[in-house]
């Protein structure tokens, strides 16, 4: 997914400590689960990758919210997958970015007896008991996106290398400011683990610029209003800000709504993570030059057949065992269980209209 200088490092470190993450809207149906302790360790068989994919798995979706644009995207790549390899696709989720909010629905997951369980793990760590518990009971879990502590899950698939991801986001926003200014970061929340991850390399890709200043890494929740209000407060507080990375979905749009109507449009560069349909307009009127994003229907492709594969004996896990993931080919599991997507793609006003996602 880059058409840029940035290169792919070849391990991932796929287990960092924290999470959290992303937005949207959704009751749900699921009740507390029961207080159960579970039947043993989840399973240490040895993988066989020649075992033909089963039929009718249940491989459910569990985004950090329902009805954000990113997941719906997300999942739909999940459910044209699961279809392919004829199983059951459902998609539950919480309508807030809380760190406990997915728990009650890992629990009735575990109760329905799901075969697989793709998450965005909206906190590293407050999830993993209940996750744990699922993998107990036999459920093969692949966090996607955003990661949970190894400890709650077989595999990790991983959008970009963080590293090259984080530097690439520095190069973008200092290359539209000629490599000057103050500039801010508008990210999720505190707790979420992939931006932190990209957040620390962004830091570290500054000092290669010191004509560049970091004043303030601001957190809109993966809240639309939240960001807008956010933006609003950054030049506010920094009326001579040169430039914002926003890398999340959700923050980018609310924050180039917020500079296309106000006296900083063509003043102040964004960039970031953003879906071309979210980000056409504003890149078409100028507000926005360049920002990157993968394509995360394939994400959500990916873990799906990781997670089927999982489920069928194919792999376990560990490092070193390949699985065919449908059109998308052959993958290879890297250090922690990490499965790397591939690299992001930069949109800009001369190939947008290109993508439709």
């Amino acid at each position: 997914m880059m058409l840029l200088r940035a290169r792919r490092a070849t391990a991932l470190s796929a287990a960092l400590v924290a999470v959290t993450l992303a937005a949207a809207a959704c009751g749900g149906t699921t009740k507390d689960s029961n207080e159960d302790t579970a039947a043993g360790p989840a399973s240490s068989a040895s993988a066989n990758p020649d075992a033909p994919l089963k039929e009718g798995l249940k491989i459910a979706f569990l985004p950090k919210q329902v009805n954000n644009p990113y997941f719906t995207v997300a999942d739909k790549g999940g459910e044209k997958a699961v279809k392919e390899f004829k199983g059951e696709y459902k998609e539950v989720g919480p309508s807030d970015a809380s760190a406990s909010s997915q728990v009650q629905y890992i629990n009735t997951l575990t109760q329905q007896g799901q075969d697989g369980i793709c998450v965005s793990a909206n906190d590293a760590n407050a999830v993993v008991p209940a996750l744990t518990q699922a993998r107990q009971r036999g459920v093969k879990v692949v966090t996607f996106d955003s990661d949970a502590a190894k400890a709650g899950r077989d595999a990790f698939v991983n959008q970009a290398d963080p590293e090259a991801l984080g530097r690439t986001e520095v190069q973008l926003l200092a290359k539209q400011i000629g490599e000057k200014g103050k500039i801010a970061i508008l990210s999720a929340t505190p707790n979420a683990t992939n931006q932190n991850a990209w957040i620390e390399f962004m830091k570290d890709e500054l000092k290669k610029y010191p004509g560049m200043q970091l004043v303030k890494v601001a957190y809109g929740n993966d809240d639309d209003q939240k960001s807008f209000q956010e933006t609003q407060g950054l030049l506010q507080a920094y009326p001579d800000l040169k430039g914002i990375i926003s890398p999340t979905t959700v923050g980018i749009a609310a924050a180039a709504r917020y500079l296309s109507s106000s006296p900083y449009k063509g003043k102040v560069a964004l960039t970031g993570l953003g879906t071309p349909n979210q980000m056409r307009q504003y890149v078409k009127d100028g507000t926005v030059k360049e920002f990157e994003l993968w394509d995360p229907a394939k994400l959500g492709y990916l873990c799906a057949y990781a997670a089927a594969a999982l489920s069928s004996g194919q792999i376990t896990g560990a490092e070193g065992e390949k699985f065919k993931a449908g059109e998308l080919g052959e993958y290879t599991i890297g250090k922690d269980g990490a499965i790397l997507l591939g690299p992001p793609q930069v949109f800009d006003a001369k190939n947008i209209d290109q993508f439709n996602f």
